[in-house]
């Protein structure tokens, strides 16, 4: 029987299709805007989810304070199949009600959870291991020995320090009989004087060392007793080092991938120069694609969407789609995607504006300008033009121009550039004393119920999707922003902020994130939805001019 109507992850649209062009080429996945298909197909698995009583995973829809909950990422993939049937195919990120499997949604890579194959196998033996370290660690006899070498070690500390006292007051009376005899004995009786101090101390030294040969003795077969105990220990230990380590690479070669070209690469060829991160080849989009090449189905398009309740440390809006990750998932799809058409990154494509900064004051200090959105602040990998090196054309004669601070590509707004180091330094420092005052205007998605505060979420950056900044209060630096409501409209606030503190992304993550005002700023592709540009303008800035030393301010309307 044909496998394109007994596939049953192939799922077909519940609605009709027939007007919906296809796209030219596939998804770019790390930006993106999800095809007309791909929305359909991401409303009917939504759909499914609702109303399927197939698994009862929490996702925090109902209450999401319960400790049980917890959103995912799922993700669709448009396919042709070989008779040119358009249907597509549904996949979840890592596991669904601790389970690897559905019946609606496509399979692992890999099961390594397979009971009967060999990572479950030794997995239970590196458990085995790890309960015996675990019982020998809490063995019994072992602190028993420890009581009894830290008892005997402590008698031999205080038996050795009463010595060493007795030694030094010895020492000294025999130091005062020294300078007596110097006084008062005749030199004969002086010479046999010190012939009898020195050998008092000769034997202050051979009882002194008797005593430590003897204690050391005494406590030799205590310390043998817990060495060996702790070299099994130690042993056991290194044992479960390599067994770890040879399971996980094994691991990682049984993770291969196919491509459309119809290669085939394991976790290890794919990451050859670095350990693949945890979870890689678990993620929605290298199930999808590896799925479809294994089954005969062309890749139309794709998109990844968050079901469900935001993680506490990552910024994720139920229903909103999202990029792949990069760095689980952008070298695995880099070799899944060769062979076929993909869209170029968008990044690539953006087209700067005819006039990238307008100069809104310049002295012999300083120049201030006015960045356009998209634009870099420096020079950046993408090759793109930025502030810096077009406002060094400008100005020829000046060795380096020095930026104070930046601003993100999407933001547009005032930036400080310093004609020298020593005015760069004087402003720095206004920085970092938190003296330089500066506003920023911001549309966000949603309406304020309070009219002003201060969102307090430390920040640091997301080592597994770069340039991506987390909510951490283990490792985060401090981040600190005052908010003002200035007016509502059409579900929208337009608000100052107030940065007291100036981390990467440090507003578009406290106006996004759910324990910050979990409004977006409008725009932003990276914490919320892409619209026709990032609704945040840097408008204000204040400082004390290095030169005149006075307090100087600027301003620039927002272009929205």
């Amino acid at each position: 029987m044909d496998n394109c109507t007994t596939n049953k992850y192939f799922h077909k649209f519940s609605s009709d299709i027939k007007g919906i062009a296809l796209p030219e080429n596939f998804t770019y996945p790390f930006d993106y805007r999800p095809h007309e298909l791909a929305k359909l197909a991401s409303q009917q698995v939504q759909d499914y989810l609702k109303s399927q009583n197939g698994f009862s995973h929490d996702f925090g829809l109902t209450d999401p304070k319960t400790a049980a909950a917890s959103g995912k990422m799922f993700g669709v993939l448009i396919v042709e199949q070989k008779n040119g049937e358009i249907g597509f195919l549904a996949a979840y990120s890592g596991k669904l009600e601790n389970s690897l499997y559905s019946s609606y949604f496509v399979p692992p890579v890999y099961d390594h959870l397979d009971e009967n194959g060999f990572f479950i196998k030794e997995e239970k033996q590196i458990s085995a291991i790890n309960q015996t370290i675990e019982l020998l660690a809490k063995a019994p006899q072992l602190k028993v020995l420890n009581k009894k070498y830290d008892w005997l070690a402590c008698s031999v500390d205080n038996h050795i320090k009463d010595f060493k006292a007795l030694h030094k007051a010895n020492k000294a009376s025999r130091k005062k009989l020294r300078k007596q005899a110097d006084d008062n004995l005749e030199s004969t009786k002086t010479l046999e004087l010190y012939q009898n101090l020195e050998n008092q101390s000769h034997y202050d030294q051979y009882i002194f060392k008797t005593i430590k040969a003897h204690w050391k003795k005494r406590l030799k077969p205590l310390k043998s007793a817990i060495d060996k105990h702790n070299r099994r220990i130690a042993n056991l230990k290194e044992e479960r080092k390599l067994r770890s380590a040879a399971l996980q690479n094994k691991l990682f070669a049984h993770y291969e991938f196919l491509n459309y070209a119809g290669q085939k690469a394991s976790l290890l060829d794919i990451f050859k120069h670095r350990i693949p991160p945890s979870g890689a080849g678990a993620c929605a989009a290298p199930k999808l694609l590896n799925y479809a090449y294994k089954n005969g189905m062309k890749p139309i398009a794709m998109a990844e969407y968050w079901w469900g309740k935001s993680p506490s440390s990552e910024i994720r809006f139920h229903g909103n789609y999202y990029p792949s990750c990069k760095s689980k998932c952008e070298p695995i799809l880099n070799h899944m995607l060769l062979g076929l058409s993909v869209d170029p990154n968008p990044l690539s494509l953006i087209q700067a504006p005819s006039k990238l900064f307008d100069i809104v004051f310049e002295d012999e200090a300083v120049i201030i300008i006015n960045k356009q959105p998209n634009v870099l602040s420096v020079p950046g990998k993408q090759n793109l033009p930025s502030v810096q090196i077009e406002l060094a054309k400008q100005y020829p004669d000046i060795e380096t121009l020095w930026i104070v601070h930046r601003l993100d590509m999407a933001t547009s707004g005032i930036i400080i550039f310093a004609k020298t180091k020593d005015y760069y330094t004087f402003l720095q420092k206004q920085f970092l004393d938190n003296r330089i005052q500066k506003r920023y205007i911001a549309v966000l998605e949603g309406r304020l119920a309070q009219k002003n505060g201060e969102i307090n979420l430390p920040l640091r950056v997301d080592l597994d999707n770069r340039p991506m900044q987390l909510v951490c209060y283990e490792h985060g630096k401090d981040a600190r922003t005052h908010y003002q409501v200035l007016d509502y409209s059409d579900y929208k606030t337009r608000v100052h902020f107030f940065p007291i503190t100036g981390r990467t992304h440090q507003l578009r993550v406290h106006a996004a994130h759910p324990n910050g005002l979990s409004c977006a700023i409008v725009g932003d592709d990276l914490y919320g939805k892409r619209d026709e540009r990032l609704f945040l303008h840097a408008e204000y800035i204040s400082f004390i001019h290095p030169v005149t030393l006075k307090r100087v301010e600027f301003k620039v309307e927002a272009p929205f």
